[in-house]
C-alpha cells in the first residue's frame, strides 16, 4: 500500500481495544479499513501501547474492532 493511501486511511479508521472491566476505557490506533496498523507511523509510546493491547486481548481488552474515526 502506498504511503499516501495509508495516510488517507489513517484519517478514516481506528482499531479500538475496549477494556473488559471499565466501560469507556480503552486504546485506539489509526488503521486502514481492514484493521492494519502501520507501526512505522506510531510514536514509540503508541507502538508500545499497541503491542501491549494485542498481547492482553481476552485478559484486559476485548477483541479489537475497526471503527470509523469521529471527525471533529
Amino acid at each position: 500500500m502506498s504511503t499516501a493511501l495509508f495516510l488517507a486511511a489513517d484519517a478514516s479508521y481506528e482499531l479500538r481495544f475496549d477494556s473488559m472491566f471499565v466501560t469507556g476505557r480503552g486504546l485506539s490506533f489509526p488503521c486502514d479499513a481492514t484493521g492494519r496498523v502501520n507501526l512505522d507511523h506510531l510514536s514509540e509510546r503508541a507502538r508500545h501501547n499497541y503491542l501491549y493491547a494485542r498481547a492482553v486481548v481476552g485478559r484486559e481488552f476485548l477483541t479489537p474492532a475497526v471503527c470509523c474515526r469521529a471527525m471533529h
